[in-house]
């Protein structure tokens, strides 16, 4: 009898590429969303003469973008649970108001300010969740309603009147950079310092996890995959630090930017190494075969409506303290920006596949290509178009790829892995997402029109 499972395993160039972000559907979209972004900046920085890379250019886009890059952190876990949230632009406006009216009016210094919103955010999080997980409205209705409710508490808090923000430390949250110890060189050295720390960072964590797959046995890419990858990363790090380093005087990495970051590490590292985070993906998956393996279902719903509203918190905290004041209009069509930076960055439609790092770049995409459209002088209304279509081609290119069972139109490019029939027959851990490796379901969904079960 020939033992199909010690055979050797070849692999092919495009497949072993791909492995390059983790192997799966979700990760070879992020491949490809990817140089699609790297291809977008390249077009761009043509067609306006060398501008889109200036470092004043760069560092202006991650402060007009860094409260929907935050937002996408937490609406992907919104989407691979399986919901929506529409509530977050209004969330964010919320929270914003009664922080500048707390620091403008009542006195109360920045870091109580803070604590005041991240409070707001919660408990906003913990009434839309409570009426997901435990009643069994749909988000999209819950977070409609909220959309309404918070927007019109906005408007009544703040009298429909733009308040203030006076508080120096708390302008920095929004509006600072990394200090400058004037060296006597071009460059700020801590934004230099700190793209050397991140570079060495990818380096050790990619050998590292090299080293970890051996030990348990674990099939890993070949290692020039590995030496591709972290040569690419740690070059674009290098250089991004060069020109945040390299702005205006007064100017360098925005404090935004170091506030995203540290959002990015921290979620990315809750959704691919915690139980939690398995169990996100398993519910979004196949939310009734989770249920079975003892996913406590209903408090994961809890939890990524509650965390949500928490980030549109930071959001708009965010975004206050740039625009020096809280207003009536803040928030608006932040959670279309939000979740258009999601299904861009390769989250699937009907939930169980997304990643945080692919939504940041997602929502890079539109970043760029609204700076690049705007130093183009091209007008709104048609921005909003490009817009639109961008995310229709996304979307709708793998929705019909994967018609009919097939796979996703870049993954077309990858072998299909042959499984064994031990494979076949295995059972699916507790700890580990439902969904296969090529984007479909375990166990064919038997999710009804609301993806929270009553039960």
């Amino acid at each position: 009898m020939t033992d199909t499972a010690a055979a050797p395993k070849k692999s092919g160039g495009i497949r072993d590429l791909g492995k390059m972000f983790g192997g799966g559907q979700s990760s070879v979209r992020q491949f490809g969303i990817l140089g699609a972004l790297v291809a977008i900046i390249i077009i761009f920085q043509v067609l306006t003469g060398g501008k889109t890379l200036e470092p004043g250019n760069v560092i202006n886009i991650v402060n007009q973008n860094a409260y929907v890059l935050i937002l996408a952190i937490g609406m992907v876990m919104v989407i691979i649970a399986g919901h929506i949230d529409l509530s977050v632009g209004s969330v964010a406006a919320f929270t914003g108001i009664i922080v500048a009216i707390a620091m403008n009016r009542g006195g109360v210094p920045w870091w109580l300010g803070v604590l005041i919103g991240l409070g707001i955010g919660a408990l906003v999080g913990a009434w839309q969740g409570f009426w997901v997980a435990y009643v069994g409205v749909p988000a999209f209705i819950v977070t409609l309603a909220g959309m309404l409710v918070f927007r019109g508490l906005n408007q009544f808090v703040g009298n429909s009147t733009t308040e203030p923000i006076k508080d120096d430390v708390f302008l920095q949250i929004g509006g600072g950079y990394l200090p400058d110890p004037n060296l006597g060189i071009a460059y700020n050295v801590p934004t230099l310092v700190l793209g050397l720390v991140a570079a060495v960072f990818v380096i050790v964590n990619e050998f590292r996890m090299r080293a970890r797959q051996r030990k348990v046995g674990a099939e890993s890419a070949p290692l020039w995959v590995s030496i591709v990858k972290v040569v690419l990363l740690s070059a674009v790090i290098i250089v991004a630090a060069f020109l945040f380093a390299g702005g205006r005087v007064g100017t360098s990495f925005p404090i935004p930017g170091i506030i995203l970051v540290a959002l990015v590490i921290i979620y990315a590292f809750v959704t691919n190494n915690t139980v939690t985070g398995r169990h996100i993906y398993s519910v979004g998956g196949n939310w009734h075969a989770a249920e079975l393996s003892g996913v406590k279902i209903k408090r994961i719903n809890f939890f990524v409506m509650m965390n949500m509203s928490i980030l549109a918190a930071v959001a708009g905290m965010v975004f206050i303290s740039r625009s020096v004041s809280s207003g009536p209009g803040d928030g608006t069509s932040w959670e279309l920006d939000a979740i258009a930076a999601v299904f861009i960055g390769g989250a699937a439609v009907s939930g169980g596949i997304g990643t945080v790092i692919g939504s940041i770049v997602g929502g890079l995409v539109i970043a760029v290509l609204n700076n690049g459209l705007q130093l183009l002088g091209v007008s709104s209304d048609k921005v909003q178009i490009i817009k639109g279509l961008v995310l229709l081609l996304a979307v709708g290119i793998d929705v019909l790829s994967k018609r009919s069972g097939g796979r996703s139109l870049i993954s077309r490019f990858s072998r299909p892995k042959k499984v064994s029939a031990a494979d076949e027959n295995m059972t699916y851990p507790l700890n580990r997402p439902l969904v296969e490796p090529d984007g479909s379901s375990a166990e064919q969904s038997s999710r009804p029109s609301s993806t929270t079960p009553n039960a």
